[in-house]
């Protein structure tokens, strides 16, 4: 089911700190925050949209720290937020922030104007990755912050980083596996860029920071999402959102406007290169039925997973079929024609 997000964001407004990595203007493609006026008008407008919707919708504020934005200018886009929420017009609101800056009193204010869900800008929880990158916080605050977050009530999202520098090997593992431990109903994650204007592009141009490829940042990325779709973790964004302002401000990384696809295609691959031998198919001749939804995923971009499968010996043919159920990744079919 589709979720629909009607989203603001407040860049930089509350955040004490200048992270290496981050120029929350080119990233959201805003300069500055909404007003409350600017919150009713467009909550209204989504509010005629959606009124026939069948699928969750929530307000989200994104962007920067939320709550540690002045506390007027935070209670003032709550409170024109809110009253499309106590309507039923919306499910609750969203947001995210930093995890030094969430104590069970601003919790409390939160949930006395519906919000439902507090994402952290964990990123790390190697503290050492986390101050050479000027995040000025701990992973023991992630820690402590998602504990309140969920003794409250309220459904706690995390976001991490991939490819950060100072990161050592396999460091995107055991980040994932102390996020895990919290107990988050949902993940995002993202591999990182560099951007003109930040302290990264510095590094960058002088040769101090070497950033991954995409097919580096697409391996642990599928990595990634194997270890929280087996934990029954939703990971609800891989990727940053591609737009121009993005475009025009990058200087390195993997990016790629398919990023999230690309590693959904290789988690399909692989889970299918497995299945293929623990069956023992290599020397047949086989279709792979999938949903249609699926189609491009599992055939890849530009059909890599096909000719990837040829590199490896296997004889595929990968065919839409609308009786697969979606949630099912594939159905092998053996055939004694030849392919």
């Amino acid at each position: 089911m589709k979720h629909a997000n009607v989203a603001f964001f407040v860049p930089h407004l509350g955040c004490p700190h200048r992270c290496s990595f981050c120029d929350q203007r080119r990233i959201s493609g805003t300069g500055s925050p909404p007003s409350p006026d600017e919150v009713k008008r467009v909550c209204e407008k989504a509010k005629k949209q959606l009124e026939n919707r069948d699928s969750p919708a929530e307000i989200a504020f994104f962007g920067g720290s939320f709550t540690a934005i002045d506390p007027v200018l935070m209670r003032s886009l709550l409170k024109a937020a809110y009253p499309f929420v106590a309507d039923g017009s919306f499910d609750g609101i969203r947001l995210s922030t930093r995890p030094d800056a969430v104590s069970p009193e601003i919790l409390e204010v939160l949930k006395a104007y519906g919000v439902t869900t507090v994402e952290l800008g964990a990123q790390s929880m190697d503290d050492a990755v986390l101050s050479q990158n000027g995040r000025g916080h701990t992973a023991g605050q992630t820690v402590q912050a998602a504990d309140w977050i969920r003794s409250a009530g309220f459904s706690l999202g995390l976001q991490m980083m991939v490819g950060l520098p100072g990161e050592r090997e396999n460091g995107h593992q055991r980040t994932a596996e102390k996020i895990a431990q919290l107990r988050p109903d949902c993940v995002r994650i993202y591999p990182v860029l560099v951007l003109e204007g930040t302290e990264l592009a510095c590094w960058y141009k002088a040769g101090k920071y070497i950033p991954l490829t995409v097919e580096e940042a697409v391996d642990r990325t599928a990595w990634l999402l194997r270890f929280f779709e087996d934990r029954g973790i939703s990971v609800i964004r891989v990727g940053l959102h591609a737009q121009k302002a993005l475009e025009l401000s990058y200087l390195g990384g993997p990016y790629h406007p398919a990023f999230g696809e690309l590693c959904y295609s290789q988690v399909w691959l692989e889970r299918l290169l497995k299945r293929l031998e623990q069956d023992g198919l290599s020397q047949k001749a086989l279709r792979v039925l999938v949903h249609p939804a699926q189609l491009s995923q599992a055939v890849g971009q530009k059909r890599e997973n096909l000719r990837r499968l040829s590199q490896a010996g296997y004889q595929v043919q990968i065919l839409s079929d609308g009786s697969v159920p979606r949630e099912e990744p594939f159905f092998i079919k053996e055939v004694k024609d030849c392919i």
